[in-house]
């Protein structure tokens, strides 16, 4: 391509609404263009980038087996009520484009297809004799972010790869999920990325085990924790850890103090003169499941701990059939109003303990008549604690679990794994952190839509079963631009050679000049047929212009048809070192072509 007829715009300042080192280089190398709030063009040297990475993606999948499809965009509201998600993604989550058409159907724009895809099965997989099968497709997804940011990060349109495997049994699933472990290592790796699979939370498309994919970088929403024996990685939200031990309390009996402004547990320790180790912290939440139902939940935990709310949901979510519920709309730390609703009385917060009355919750057929009371495990164990006296101003020290506190029926652990906790595995490990950013997630689905929408298979023995399903889901957008916020510098993008838009630009320092034209069209020709993508930046700019473009954008080799000419050669500079060499004009094609080979080859 050339570059002078070519759709190509850089600018030279950050885009005021770009808050990542990606989003600007890719705004202002031309890459894209912002059309509305989460919403962007992908424009051509963006679009070259995607069908890289899409192609990587399809062929991974494609050696494994997977059928490629394409399922509608469009959904219809009823399967998503038979799986019971419509009301998590149309009201809880709140990200589901959803709408009333013509006819007056409920229908959406799908964020994912597990619906769509199960109705498939039920009604073309009848025997053991079709399975295994497995599905995928690449196409837009659309989910109304409540904060679209970070450009293609986080977007209310974007391009994914989502396969769905349908199994006879666990063994069968367990299969197919480590063939997509492998796939997707392979993807990321192909694609010239650092990554970490972690252990992952399944979130709302449930199942009994998933790994996230997450390519390393600062800018990263996710926080992973790991070991460097390289044994363990994870969310934190799915992180478990074993804390440090508690300090042995200072108190020997059980007494009522006076500890007026100590409402946070910092104010506490001071005023006590003891460790938060020796404290049982008390956090309300207020959650509200799917039939309406209001339910106030009292987590007791060790002081120097903090409430993980995703293992929390997860719990709740747990408890949901003892509300008649099925799944939760929203939770909560209920601020005065929320508060206002339901206490009968001033609540002591801050100085709430355990055992709290729950007689402070007005009755009402929409509320819970009593707290759900749950303890972490940290705290289980603590003997002569302090924790809140129930009345504000007071805390009670050397108190004991099942002497002068109950201790609650539902022992958990919903505290966050942190920096500088041991780990489960080996004590002796210390749990370290870093950023990442999920490209990836895999998924054991078991049987929970297979359940729920009726799609049955007749096994050997001729009996009806649930189908066994796993899902699959590779972000191919964010891949891309992952890739960049990876890898760039002062001077703009470093793409991979194996996804990066062209392997090389020829830039012509002075397109007046016959000579440096003639060899510039002579390798710009040759190096393509020889399969070397190359752009051929011959626009009437300044070669300095043409030099800041060509590092901008993240070419990964530029090669310059300038004063070299004089012995016969032409300059060549590699984007990633900056290292530059003068290569004989007639070695270039050759030279070049095994440098991306080698790259691409790893």
């Amino acid at each position: 391509m050339r570059l002078s007829q070519m759709l190509f715009v850089t600018l030279r300042e950050d885009p005021a609404d770009a808050e990542i080192p990606s989003h600007k280089l890719l705004l202002r190398a031309g890459y894209i263009r912002r059309i509305g709030a989460g919403v962007y063009a992908y424009l051509p040297l963006m679009w070259r980038v995607l069908q890289k990475v899409s192609q990587i993606v399809r062929e991974e999948m494609n050696a494994t087996g997977a059928q490629e499809t394409l399922l509608p965009q469009l959904q219809p509201a009823e399967l998503w009520k038979e799986s019971g998600r419509w009301d998590t993604y149309t009201k809880a989550e709140g990200i589901m484009f959803a709408f009333t058409d013509r006819r007056e159907q409920e229908v959406a724009l799908g964020p994912t297809h597990e619906e769509v895809v199960t109705y498939i099965a039920r009604d073309m997989i009848k025997s053991y004799r079709q399975l295994p099968q497995h599905l995928y497709q690449i196409q837009s997804k659309f989910r109304d972010e409540i904060r679209p940011r970070f450009g293609l990060m986080r977007g209310r349109e974007f391009i994914m790869k989502d396969g769905y495997s349908f199994h006879a049994d666990e063994e069968s699933l367990k299969k197919t999920y480590n063939d997509m472990y492998t796939a997707y290592s392979n993807m990321l790796r192909r694609s010239g990325l650092a990554f970490r699979p972690v252990e992952a939370d399944s979130g709302a498309i449930g199942g009994s085990g998933s790994t996230e994919f997450m390519v390393l970088a600062d800018a990263g929403e996710d926080e992973v924790l790991y070991t460097e024996d390289g044994k363990y990685a994870a969310n934190v939200e799915k992180a478990v850890s074993l804390p440090g031990d508690a300090v042995a309390s200072t108190f020997s009996s059980y007494e009522k103090r006076e500890t007026p402004g100590t409402d946070t547990i910092e104010k506490l320790c001071k005023n006590l003169q003891c460790s938060p180790t020796q404290v049982v912290k008390n956090v309300l939440y207020q959650v509200v499941y799917d039939n309406g139902m209001t339910v106030l939940v009292l987590v007791s935990i060790r002081g120097d701990q903090e409430v993980n709310e995703v293992k929390l949901i997860n719990e709740l979510t747990k408890a949901a059939a003892n509300y008649n519920a099925k799944t939760i709309l929203s939770l909560t730390v209920p601020d005065a109003e929320a508060q206002s609703k339901w206490a009968a009385k001033a609540l002591p917060l801050g100085y709430i303990a355990p055992d709290i009355s729950d007689d402070v919750i007005k009755s009402d057929k929409d509320i819970a008549p009593k707290f759900l009371r749950l303890v972490d495990a940290t705290a289980v164990e603590l003997k002569n604690f302090v924790t809140g006296a129930n009345e504000s101003g007071y805390h009670v020290v050397g108190a004991n679990w099942n002497q002068q506190i109950k201790l609650p029926e539902s022992i958990v652990d919903v505290r966050k794994a942190k920096p500088g906790d041991m780990a489960v595995h080996d004590p002796q490990q210390t749990i370290k952190s870093a950023r990442g950013i999920e490209v990836g997630h895999i998924f054991q689905l078991g049987t929970k839509y297979s359940e729920a929408m009726g799609a049955t298979f007749t096994n050997e023995q001729g009996e009806e079963k649930p189908l066994v399903m796993g899902c699959y889901g590779v972000g191919v957008s964010r891949l891309a631009q992952s890739a960049v916020e990876q890898s760039y510098d002062k001077d703009g993008i470093i793409f991979p050679v194996a996804i990066a838009p062209y392997h090389a630009i020829i830039s012509i320092p002075n397109i007046n000049d016959a000579n440096q034209v003639e060899v510039a069209e002579k390798l710009y020709q040759e190096l393509n047929q020889a399969g070397v993508e190359t752009l051929l930046d011959d626009r009437n700019e300044r070669a300095g212009v043409k030099f800041k473009d060509a590092d901008l954008i993240g070419i990964p080799f530029r090669i310059v048809t300038g004063k070299a000419l004089a012995n016969g050669k032409v300059e060549v500079v590699k984007r990633k070192t900056k290292e530059s060499q003068e290569i004989p004009i007639e070695e270039v094609v050759t030279t070049l072509f095994s440098w991306v080979e080698k790259e691409i080859k790893g």
